[in-house]
């Protein structure tokens, strides 16, 4: 995995030498050549609400641990781009030794690199003036700039962080700064198998959710997790230039190619070869508009037949790479990694779709295949209450084609049994997922989209009788708000050798009060499904039985619906028939 987040930096031109990362800058601090303030200019899309400003490709950069490790007496800060509290002192009380001293770095750093080129002399001798200093502190203010804010210097309309002139030189301060005594021996690389000093702390992965400074992927700072007298990182050792290049494809992945699933889970994927993102087939897994859902699964058939008669051969061999991950008190947890050949993904996420196909709840044709996050949400009433493992099993089961997951079985069987007791409509997503987990079972029940009367175990028939006898109750008594649904449902789910005999003879007085020939048709539906169960209904029923129970009820309840539904629209044509 790290290896091939290396070769994700180096084909994108993340890779970049030690002491170098891309930053992204909100303000600017403009002056003349004679170091003499202008104005600040804010950086980035200024039409934007939350503007977070432009990034430069390449920037000076220390690691935390070394900023930290300042000389006694002298704090250190970065080069060419840091806060506006360390680079003018801005928001900062005079009092405030610490942050004082950052600055006094920041112009001393500017004043060693000015040789390189003059333009940095001239912000030096800004940054030490204090009436320029004043200037700029109401320029800030005037633009209610945050002193946290990341700021850098133009001088004449250049940037300075933008020229290579003081590269070199940097290279040579860095290294000086970074230098690791006797005690650091080479070890072999992870990710290269070179043998190289390891990198003591490594880079922190931006944006996750979890600390605002970053969550590192590689730490160790509890003596239980290290071994053999190694002391932090060198656990895992990692070479500099190898930990710099996979933190700079983690944070472009995070930023560019991740999908929040649920609370804090994330997914980052890439393909070995660049694909257009209309034919990306975990953007239309991972979501989209409805319009998008509502032919996903089309696309995929349509992009797989493509591969398979060689018209799209540049996507056949192609190598998708998906990696799950959630940050956890400042480090990052893999939750799963998955790699494989481009077109099984498309054919395990067409088959995601096709296991999940469901009749509509009116009966009216197939239900459209749900989005990834919907199927989770058909499972608890916040997605912020699904437990990350479970959320990283379940994307498994759609990019990998693993089983369903049985604790998620278990929470659509609950859910469904709140929505009856509520008399809220089935939820499509949920129902799926339950006939998906049987048709990926190893040796489960064929389940079809529709009513299937020939089902071959008694709980799916089981579940149809609770449909007929609430459809016979509504037909004789009409909307009696709390039904035999609401009432028996969950009972009967679990135990409906109790309670099916009860409701047989509550049927007995609905029927009497239907007309003879609806009392026949609902007397003779009845038998027939009766026939199906067998002798008696099962005595109690384990959880993947109430899942058919819940099948059967759904797939009956859309079969009545159908029937009704075409009824009318038969008596309406009779009706126009006639007219003429």
């Amino acid at each position: 995995m790290l290896n091939l987040l290396v070769k994700y930096a180096e084909d994108h031109g993340l890779a970049l030498p030690p002491g170098f990362a891309p930053k992204t800058v909100r303000w600017a601090i403009i002056c003349d050549s004679n170091g003499r303030f202008q104005q600040v200019v804010e950086l980035g899309d200024t039409t934007q609400k939350r503007n977070r400003g432009m990034t430069f490709p390449k920037c000076p950069d220390l690691h935390p641990s070394v900023v930290a490790a300042g000389d006694k007496g002298e704090r250190r800060s970065h080069f060419l781009v840091e806060t506006a509290q360390v680079a003018a002192l801005y928001g900062v009380e005079p009092e405030d030794a610490k942050l004082a001293s950052k600055h006094r770095y920041f112009v001393k750093l500017l004043q060693e690199a000015s040789p390189t080129m003059p333009e940095i002399a001239a912000a030096a001798r800004m940054l030490e003036d204090p009436d320029e200093l004043a200037r700029i502190r109401a320029a800030l203010e005037a633009h209610k700039a945050r002193p946290i804010d990341s700021v850098t210097i133009a001088v004449e309309g250049t940037f300075l962080v933008e020229s290579e002139a003081w590269h070199e030189w940097w290279r040579g301060w860095h290294e000086k700064l970074t230098a690791r005594g006797a005690e650091a021996r080479p070890m072999r690389c992870l990710v290269t198998g070179e043998l190289t000093p390891p990198l003591e702390k490594h880079p922190k992965i931006k944006r996750l959710g979890g600390q605002p400074s970053g969550d590192a992927l590689i730490s160790f700072d509890k003596s239980a997790f290290q071994s053999y007298g190694l002391k932090a990182s060198a656990n895992a050792a990692v070479s500099e230039d190898a930990a710099a290049a996979y933190a700079a494809a983690l944070n472009d992945l995070v930023s560019h190619h991740s999908q929040r699933l649920a609370g804090d889970l994330r997914i980052l994927h890439w393909f070995a070869a660049a694909v257009p993102e209309e034919d990306d087939p975990l953007g239309w897994l991972e979501g989209g508009e409805e319009t998008a859902e509502l032919d996903a699964q089309a696309r995929a058939r349509k992009l797989l037949q493509s591969i398979r008669t060689g018209e799209r051969a540049d996507l056949g061999d192609n190598q998708y790479y998906v990696l799950t991950v959630s940050p956890m008190a400042g480090r990052i947890m893999v939750r799963d990694w998955m790699q494989g050949r481009f077109e099984q993904l498309v054919a395990n996420i067409d088959a995601w779709f096709d296991d999940q196909g469901i009749v509509r709840r009116e009966g009216t044709g197939k239900a459209p295949p749900p989005k990834f996050r919907a199927v989770l949400g058909a499972l608890v009433r916040s997605l912020d209450d699904l437990p990350s493992p479970l959320v990283a099993r379940l994307w498994r089961a759609a990019v990998n084609g693993d089983p369903i997951p049985r604790e998620a079985l278990s929470m659509a069987i609950h859910r469904m049994r709140a929505d009856i007791v509520s008399d809220q409509a089935p939820n499509h997503a949920r129902m799926g997922l339950m006939k998906a987990y049987h048709l990926r079972k190893e040796g489960g029940s064929p389940i079809m989209p529709h009513l299937n009367e020939d089902h071959p175990h008694p709980a799916y028939h089981c579940g149809r009788l609770m449909a007929v006898y609430a459809a016979l109750q509504y037909a004789a008594q009409g909307d009696v708000g709390a039904g035999v649904v609401q009432r028996y449902y969950a009972a009967a789910s679990a135990t409906p050798g109790l309670i099916l005999g009860r409701m047989a003879r509550l049927s007995q007085f609905h029927l009497n009060k239907l007309e003879g020939g609806l009392a026949h048709y609902y007397e003779g539906k009845l038998a027939d499904i009766w026939a199906r169960i067998g002798d008696a209904p099962p005595a109690t029923l384990d959880l993947e039985e109430q899942s058919l129970f819940a099948l059967g009820y759904y797939q009956q309840m859309a079969a009545d619906r159908a029937g009704k539904s075409n009824k009318t629209n038969s008596d309406e044509n009779t009706k126009e028939e006639n007219h003429e």
